[in-house]
This record gives C-alpha cells, sequence and structure tokens, in this order.
C-alpha cells in the first residue's frame, strides 16, 4: 500500500490556499516516487538548501532521487527550503519541514542528505535543520538516526560546516550514495550506535567524517596542523565513476506542477573539462573529463522526452562543444528532436568550438540571444588565466551568429583577475565594441536593426583547488575603482553593463576558503535571521559583518590576503586527484603569462593519471 501522511494532509489544506505557489509544497507530481512504507528499510530526505523552482531543475538531485529509488527497500524524498510566507504559517502551526512524497517529517528519517552547490546556501542549512526540528549542531545529535550528510562541490572544502555535519561525500555519488545506504541498513539491524557507524563509514573511500579529524592553528590564524583518529585516513580521496558510459543515468524526471528555472529534460553527455581555466573550480575538482558515447546519448534523450512528455532537452556539462565529436552527436540528435518538435538547447558552448555546423543545429532554439564568456578584456589577461580563446575566436562566433540573423548577445567578464591591470579593464570595452562592429560589418543585416551587446561583470572570487587559491581577492576600493573605470571609458550606447555585488562576493570568498572557525560565523549569521542568502531581497550584509566581527574573525583574512604556497590550508587533508603541486605550477605559470594546452593537446601531468592508472585519461584523446 503506497503511504501518504493523511493527518499532515488535513493540516496543510487548513492554509496552503493562502500561500503563494502552493504547488510547491504538495508533491503528487507526475514521476514521483511513492512507495508503501512498511517494506522500507531506509530513507533518505534528499534536501536542497533553496526553493523548489532551483531544486527541482538540479540533475544531480535527479539522478541520486532515482538512483535511490531503483532499490526496492530504500526510499528518498524531496525537501526544498521554504519561502517565509510559508515558513511562518508552518512556524505558527507547529508544522514541521516535511518530505513531499510521503509528507513526514524530516526529522523520521535516516539521512538527512544536502546536495552544497554555493556557499550562499549554509545559513539556509541551518534554517532547514531547525524547522525540521533537528539539532542544528552535530554534537547534539546523540542518537543513530538522523544522520546529516552533505555532498556536492562546496563539500571541497567543507570546514566551515564541520559543526554541522555528521558526514561528507566527497566527488561523484552515484556508487557512494548506495554504499551508505547499505551500511545505514546493516547498523540499523545491528543496533549500531552513531559513533560505531561514523567510524565504519569513513572508510568508505569518499566519506568524510569531521569529527575524526581536529585542527590546531598558529599564532597568526593560519592552519598549524590537522590530525585525524585512528580510524580515519589522512587524506580523504574523493570518488570517480571510472566507466561514465555505463554510469547510472534517470529514464523518467518528476514533472513539476509549476513552472521552475529549467523546466526541461537534461541529458549528461559528458562530466569534467579539458581546458584548464585557473580561475574555474569545477574544471579542477570534476576531473578527469569522461565522455558518454554518442548512441548512449541519444539513446537517452529519446527515454526521457517519451516518458516526461517534455518538448525540450538540454545537453548538460561543463563545455558541451568539448564533446568529441559534437557535429555528429548534433546531426544524430536533430534527426529525432525536429521530427518530434523538441527543442533541443547547448549551454556552455565555447567560443573556439562555435562553429556554423554547431550553429545550424541550435539556430532553431537560440531565439532570444547567444552568451559567450571571453572573461578578460586582453590576450595577455586571458593568458595569464589560462582561456585559450582569442579575440579573433570570439569575433568569429558573433560575426557566425549575427550572420544567422541575431541581434543580440551578452558577454562574461570578470573584474580583479591576478596580474590585471588598467589596460585589461580598458580592454573589456575594446572588445565588446569590436563585437559591435561585427554586426554592422554583416552587408546582409536586417535595415533599421541595431545590435544589444551585455556585458555582466562579476567579481573574482578564488577557490579551493584552483592555481589561484593562493591569490587574494580585490579590495572593495579597488574593484569599485575598476568598474568606475570602466564606466568612464564606455561610450556607445549599444552596449549595457551589469555588476556583481562586492558584498556578496566578498563573503563568498570567505565562505569558500574559510578554516572550521568560520562555521561559528555561519551559525551566528543564521541565529540573526540570514538565511536564503543567494536572494537578493533577503541578503544582510550587516548581519553577517556583525556575525564575523562578534567571533573575533576579520573577513579580509579570508579572501583578501595572498597565501603562501607551504602554508596548510583547511582542505589539505581533501584530495580531488589534482596535486597542489600542479596548482603551485600553474599559479607560477599564470604570473609568468604563459598558457598551459588543454588535455587533448597535452596532457599536463595534473596528478589524476597517476591516482586513477591512467586509463581515464588515456580515453581523451
Amino acid at each position: 500500500m503506497l503511504y501518504k501522511n493523511l493527518e499532515m494532509m488535513k493540516k496543510l489544506d487548513e492554509f496552503l490556499p493562502e500561500i503563494q505557489k502552493p504547488a510547491r509544497y504538495i508533491g503528487g507530481e507526475t514521476g514521483s516516487v511513492m512507495k508503501d512504507k512498511s517494506e522500507v528499510d531506509v530513507r533518505f530526505a534528499f534536501c536542497f538548501p533553496d526553493t523548489y523552482e532551483i531544486g527541482m531543475s538540479h540533475l544531480g538531485m535527479k539522478i541520486l532521487y532515482a538512483l535511490k529509488n531503483n532499490v526496492p527497500n530504500y526510499w528518498c524524498e524531496r525537501v526544498f527550503m521554504p519561502l517565509p510566507d510559508m515558513t511562518e504559517q508552518m512556524r505558527r502551526r507547529g508544522i514541521p519541514l516535511y518530505a513531499l512524497e510521503s509528507l513526514d517529517p524530516v526529522s523520521e528519517f535516516d539521512f538527512v542528505g544536502f546536495t552544497i552547490q554555493y556557499e550562499l546556501c549554509y545559513t539556509t542549512i541551518l534554517e532547514m535543520l531547525d524547522l525540521a526540528g533537528i539539532p542544528v549542531l552535530a554534537e547534539d545529535r546523540k542518537s543513530l538516526t538522523p544522520i546529516v550528510v552533505g555532498g556536492g562541490p562546496c563539500v571541497c572544502n567543507a570546514e566551515p560546516l564541520c559543526d554541522f555535519f555528521d558526514i561528507f561525500v566527497l566527488g561523484e555519488g552515484e556508487e557512494v550514495n548506495l554504499e551508505l545506504m547499505a551500511l545505514m541498513e546493516r547498523c540499523k539491524k545491528e543496533n549500531s550506535t552513531k559513533e560505531e557507524f561514523l567510524k565504519l563509514a569513513a572508510k568508505i573511500e569518499g566519506i568524510y567524517v569531521p569529527s575524526l579529524y581536529n585542527v590546531e592553528y598558529n599564532e597568526n590564524g593560519t592552519v598549524k596542523a590537522i590530525t585525524h583518529a585512528p580510524d580515519a585516513p589522512e587524506t580523504v580521496r574523493k570518488r570517480i565513476i571510472r566507466d561514465f558510459d555505463k554510469v547510472y543515468a534517470p529514464e523518467n524526471f518528476v514533472v513539476p506542477f509549476c513552472d521552475i528555472v529549467h523546466n526541461r529534460a537534461v541529458v549528461e553527455v559528458l562530466r569534467g573539462c579539458i581546458r584548464g581555466c585557473r580561475f574555474c573550480q569545477a574544471g579542477f575538482i570534476y576531473r578527469p573529463f569522461r565522455e558518454k558515447s554518442k548512441d548512449t546519448i541519444i539513446s537517452q534523450t529519446k527515454t526521457l522526452c517519451q516518458n516526461t512528455g517534455y518538448d525540450e532537452v538540454s545537453l548538460s556539462s561543463l563545455s558541451t562543444s568539448d564533446f568529441s565529436d559534437i557535429e555528429g552527436l548534433l546531426s544524430g540528435l536533430c534527426e529525432y528532436t525536429s521530427k518530434n518538435r523538441i527543442n533541443l538547447s547547448l549551454p556552455s558552448l565555447r567560443v573556439d568550438r562555435f562553429s556554423e555546423e554547431v550553429f545550424q543545429k541550435i539556430n532553431d532554439v537560440r531565439k532570444s540571444g547567444l552568451t559567450f564568456a571571453p572573461e578578460a578584456g586582453t590576450q595577455r589577461l586571458r593568458d595569464v588565466i589560462n582561456k585559450n580563446i582569442t579575440e579573433q575566436n570570439v569575433l568569429d562566433s558573433v560575426k557566425i551568429a549575427f550572420e544567422g540573423g541575431y541581434t543580440a548577445v551578452k558577454l562574461y567578464f570578470m573584474l580583479g583577475l591576478p596580474t590585471e591591470t588598467d589596460d585589461d579593464i580598458r580592454g573589456i570595452y575594446d572588445l565588446a565594441k569590436q563585437v559591435v562592429e561585427q554586426f554592422y560589418a554583416n552587408p546582409d543585416r536586417k535595415k533599421g536593426k541595431s545590435p544589444s551587446v551585455s556585458v555582466s561583470l562579476s567579481t573574482f572570487i578564488p577557490k579551493p583547488f584552483t592555481p589561484f587559491e593562493f591569490e587574494p581577492q580585490d579590495s572593495e576600493e579597488e574593484i569599485r575603482r575598476k568598474q568606475k573605470l570602466l564606466m568612464d571609458y564606455a561610450s556607445d550606447r549599444k552596449i549595457t553593463f551589469s555588476r556583481s555585488k562586492y558584498e556578496v562576493s566578498l563573503l563568498e570568498a570567505v565562505l569558500a576558503r574559510g578554516d572550521r572557525r568560520v562555521g561559528k560565523a555561519v551559525y551566528l549569521a543564521w541565529k540573526k535571521g540570514c538565511f536564503l542568502d543567494g536572494w537578493d531581497e533577503f541578503f544582510s550584509f550587516e548581519k553577517w559583518k556583525e556575525a564575523f566581527s562578534e567571533c573575533g574573525l576579520e573577513m579580509s583574512f579570508y579572501a583578501n590576503r595572498r597565501r603562501e604556497y607551504d602554508e596548510i590550508a583547511p582542505w589539505s587533508h581533501m584530495d580531488f586527484l589534482v596535486s597542489k603541486e600542479f596548482l603551485i605550477s600553474e599559479n607560477k605559470k599564470a604570473h609568468e603569462g604563459k598558457p598551459t594546452p588543454n588535455c587533448r593537446e597535452k596532457c599536463s601531468n595534473c596528478g589524476v593519471a597517476s591516482k586513477t592508472g591512467g586509463e581515464i585519461c588515456r580515453a581523451v584523446g
């Protein structure tokens, strides 16, 4: 008998009509998995620390949700952060945070798992735990269940969250999640304690148990030593899927009742990245580069579209155009999508792989404009960051777009990159101006039409496991100066500029490179009312400043100082396969202005090949 909490349904019926978009909170969507509770041995509450619309767009959640539910006696359910109108009613009526499938309280689950995609969700995690009635601090949770577990890109430096989590999963979760659930099934049958479970979990490759590690600090605030208990490894190595063509992929998605950010089918085509852009954390922590076969991608696309009814499918990766046979893949897909009137979307296109052939395949989909990411305004600085594209690559790409009838182009740049000069700043406008001129160079352009070039300026954020993890972030005064310099230099009204908020970038840098002491500031900020910090209407930098001040911590210590190569980083006991020696070498090459070839051109000995036996990396060639 499929289970649903009828008592909770009655409570929700009393007030949900008064809540904005109640479809976020009721479950029951097509594709959602219901089970007989009496036949379930392990329950997993998969929590996305943001709203339903954002979380339901996340591919990782879709994959692990289906994977776990494929095991008959495991039940994975979805949980999202309610918006304030809903949380106010829940707290007033004594309704705890619940899972959408069963409507059962999250506190009743064996695992409460969070995917941690960005640093500004940290306080939202605490708010969700509190709303569920689960003690926020790990030391206050004594029983075997629930185990609070975190995964996703941010756990490459999980130290600011160590006070709150029992376990972190490093790397790719398809295999390790099932191993963890099997361990819980065993420990429940054996009446194991939480301590016994954690010691056993620490023996699983890819599992980090922070309570089994101790951190000491020098007088200057830097890390002195990280020591581990006898039951834990000295370093925790991330998990990877070796045969990516055979990795689990869902045949169905939960189809939401209301619109979400990316309401479409999504098929993953590759993992990792061959490029090595020195600012890009994802490009390093997701190594090695692996592809699915063309036939596998086409088959999964057909299956998903047929099972969900979606009329749009997106090919997902860090750089879809780096698929080795992108033209062949698109030809095979378009044969199906065109016949069935399904839109094909290709995010993450690189300008040096944007060909006439690729453009023709996406031309029916990209109606609103095209986005390219030069990142820096001059070739000198693009060499520093190892972007490995030229000005001509950009102009050739926009030429194809303009000749194809497009009039709108968006360009992404960063301010505050290492070694940046004022000439590099002016180069941003100069390149954007050349894009405008490329439009008018098209003799077949429609008369009376003018181009629209949008320039997005984000502030550089140094991240762990990148060659720029040692670099300082520019001060607010310096970023403001650079923004003004560019605005004063720009004169063409066809070019518009948007800028990120420095306070948000600063906090992200602090949390990204923070140590365990930062957890106290996260806790205090949450106690002051911070959550959903990624939303402008909820973000309060003043509360965050107060929290750091009351903890005796300086944000500048974590964000605005250069770190020496021999400094022990808070994440030094994490192994994401790329060696520190390689990151140091790449940092030195950046300051020399020397680029590094991509992985297809030449192996740069980043460390992945030696740690994986080399057979995965050889597949790149």
